[in-house]
């Protein structure tokens, strides 16, 4: 079971609504009352739930980052899948659009043809349980735990790619937030949380990689002050 705590490190710290939250506990709640009860066939597809409701929020961070981009990126789809990706309220909208179809937006991102076949990969192998075939794939705790090992691998090789589309919402949000005469919210620490967090859906490891951004731009700014603040607010987000 600890193998499998990492993955919350990837998933939001909080969402803009509540049922968003709730549907990822009961998600983890099913994976984690199956993995208890032994029935780890179960348990894993619960898991891979998880790990597309991750990549979900990562195309969804490349999408805020590279609208331009990411428009293009979808021109070649059939039409109700367009709309579906260019309309889309929220990174669960996403699920309407074929699983190995969305992987592709991963290359925007820097993923590579290789690393986006490894990420499809779980798809097929969660095919291969989700259907009444007669086999049992997940029998014992050892064959679980290599299954979820293998699920984090992967989660940990996108997020390898994501520091710079992280890094892209973070300025955005710093140049659009410096002035606080121009916040819609005036508390720093809500404003953070609706404007930034709840927006791009961020993750402690989302996070984590954003404050590593090089903000040398606002040096010089009048509002380097601000600035500084706002990242301290974020910064605090890690110690909650």
């Amino acid at each position: 079971m600890d193998c499998a705590l990492e993955i919350h490190d990837y998933l939001p710290l909080m969402y803009p609504s509540a049922s968003e939250g709730e549907y990822i506990r009961f998600v983890w709640e099913a994976f984690e009352s199956n993995y208890n009860a032994g029935k780890y066939q179960f348990a894993m597809l619960a898991f891979h739930m998880l790990y597309m409701s991750y990549v979900y929020f990562s195309v969804w961070q490349i999408r805020q980052a590279q609208p331009g981009d990411f428009a293009k990126s979808v021109i070649f789809m059939k039409k109700e899948e367009e709309a579906g990706l260019l309309n889309a309220s929220s990174p669960f909208s996403f699920s309407e659009i074929n699983e190995r179809t969305i992987f592709k937006f991963l290359r925007l991102a820097g993923c590579e043809s290789q690393h986006i076949g490894k990420f499809q990969k779980l798809v097929d192998q969660r095919n291969e349980i989700a259907h009444p075939n007669g086999n049992i794939y997940f029998s014992d705790q050892a064959t679980a735990h290599q299954r979820i090992e293998g699920v984090m691998q992967q989660v940990r090789g996108i997020q390898a790619h994501m520091p710079a589309v992280l890094h892209t919402c973070l300025l955005q949000f710093l140049r659009d937030s410096a002035d606080p005469d121009e916040r819609e919210v005036a508390d720093i620490n809500d404003h953070v949380e609706m404007n930034f967090l709840h927006k791009y859906y961020l993750s402690r490891k989302d996070i984590e990689a954003s404050l590593m951004c090089n903000l040398s731009e606002f040096d010089t700014s009048p509002f380097k002050g601000e600035v500084q603040a706002l990242v301290a607010a974020l910064r605090a987000r890690l110690e909650d």
